[in-house]
């Protein structure tokens, strides 16, 4: 983050100013990325989802025997879990958080890629879901990417190092079976982590969601 920050323009204030600058410009980054978690919301929702699932749907179904395979794999020591996922509806990101939190794997961070009010953005940032920032959002271009990035890549290293379960969505409902450019920046950041070497390794975890009639 420092190296970017010092490869751009720090305007005028001098060093003490800039630094304040630069600052500021890190916490507003990292604001669009995430928010802190609200346990009150968190435990409002566990309330609630099941009595909205139950209206949805007539049963959501588990494979018992992956699931297993899941939960040893969350207690390999140091080695963070991320769930990549195909993508059917906007219903996939609560849906898959509420199933890992009441199986005790944790509740993950889910990489939110639809396009949603600041209201809506701020909502389900307190729930665990992270947003790209909006300067890496302006540009498609890897090489120019600016402060932005190097504050992306810093955070996913932290959730990484923290252990914290992340959920990345591989493709948009609309255009299922080819990677969409949102994922293709988050899965940039994991192979900077482990380049970098964040963490000794990651368990990438497949997941197929499907459902007879999307919601």
């Amino acid at each position: 983050v420092q190296d970017a920050a010092s490869g751009q323009d720090p305007g005028p204030g001098g060093d003490q100013g800039s630094q304040r600058c630069w600052k500021e410009k890190i916490c507003q980054i990292l604001g669009e990325i995430q928010a802190p978690l609200s346990p009150l919301l968190l435990r409002l929702c566990h309330w609630l989802l099941p009595k909205l699932l139950t209206r949805l749907f007539l049963s959501v179904q588990l494979h018992r025997g992956q699931l297993e395979m899941v939960l040893r794999a969350a207690r390999t020591p140091e080695v963070p879990l991320v769930f990549l996922c195909s993508h059917q509806s906007q219903v996939d990101g609560p849906l898959l958080s509420f199933v890992l939190l009441s199986q005790g794997v944790g509740l993950p961070r889910v990489a939110v890629t639809a396009r949603t009010s600041p209201r809506l953005r701020s909502l389900l940032q307190r729930l665990g879901g992270i947003f790209l920032p909006s300067g890496m959002a302006q540009t498609r271009s890897e090489q120019d990417e600016g402060l932005p990035a190097a504050v992306l890549d810093a955070y996913i290293q932290e959730v990484l190092r923290s252990r914290q379960p992340l959920v990345l969505f591989l493709e948009e409902p609309s255009a299922p079976l080819r990677l969409a450019e949102p994922a293709r920046r988050w899965l940039l950041r994991l192979l900077r982590a482990l380049r970098d070497g964040a963490v000794p390794d990651i368990l990438l975890v497949p997941v197929g969601i499907a459902y007879d009639v999307a919601p």
